[in-house]
């Protein structure tokens, strides 16, 4: 279990401002758990997630993998940032099995883990190939399989196909179920798309503004639905998808109070 307790960040800006960023944020991710952050930009997802990684420190509350409070990066946690940064000189095979390489792992053992990892993502036949001569999505696709080389215990994505055009993000995300059934692995996952979060999430949550609280919690299972059918036309247009977009369309544009959804 993924727990995060009332966790609140504050940090001084340039200017001296001290930014409440975050705001006492709960939220629990089980095993094999899809959560996806939800909110306009500036309400604290990407604080969320970098004080998951370790990335940045909490100002109050705590956070645990498994019982164990993070206080720092672990490669018990993979992250996917927006941006792909593989290293342009090393091959795909060699950046993703970078994690590895840092873990001390053999050579061999490096390639034959990150084989099986670029055939999970479909990209066996790229293996030998260099970043420039990769698309976007498939830069990403090597970002998710790299993230996943070390077995971490969540997968952390910061947007990762919100720079990809609709076709391509499309595909990411049928993608991504796929990965996500086949491993098992528990997600956190950060979009602007109401549509994609409502496709991806088993729970969706919704933040408010800075500071960034949590102001509205979605139990979904359109995943699951995708994984079973493979059919994602037919739900993303269904009435129960259509509406609930349209919810929560409206809450995040303020159609709604959105702090009195919070309570």
């Amino acid at each position: 279990m993924l727990k995060v307790d009332h966790a609140s960040v504050h940090f001084e800006a340039d200017d001296g401002r001290i930014v409440h960023a975050l705001d006492r944020v709960s939220l629990d991710i089980p095993d094999n758990g899809f959560v996806v952050a939800l909110g306009a930009s500036g309400c604290g997802k990407s604080t969320l997630l970098n004080a998951i990684a370790g990335f940045l420190p909490l100002s109050d509350g705590v956070i645990t993998l498994n019982g164990k409070s993070v206080v720092g990066p672990g490669a018990d946690r993979g992250v996917v940032f927006q941006k792909d940064t593989l290293l342009p000189w090393k091959n795909v095979i060699d950046n993703v099995a970078l994690g590895l390489k840092f873990a001390g792992i053999p050579k061999l053992e490096q390639h034959r883990r990150s084989a099986e990892l670029l055939k999970l993502v479909g990209l066996a036949d790229f293996a030998n190939a260099f970043p420039y001569e990769l698309s976007g999505g498939m830069r990403q696709r090597v970002g998710i399989a790299r993230a996943l080389a070390t077995e971490p215990d969540i997968l952390l994505m910061d947007e990762p196909f919100g720079a990809l055009d609709s076709l391509t993000r499309e595909q990411m995300q049928e993608l991504l179920v796929s990965v996500w059934k086949k491993t098992g692995k528990r997600v956190f996952f950060i979009t602007h798309s109401v549509e994609e979060a409502l496709f991806l999430g088993t729970q969706v949550i919704v933040m408010s503004p800075r500071p960034g609280r949590i102001v509205a919690r979605f139990d979904l299972d359109f995943v699951n639905r995708f994984a079973e059918s493979n059919d994602a036309r037919e739900i993303k247009a269904s009435p129960e998808f259509t509406n609930l977009r349209e919810e929560i369309r409206a809450l995040l544009h303020g159609a709604h109070d959105i702090r009195s959804a919070a309570e």
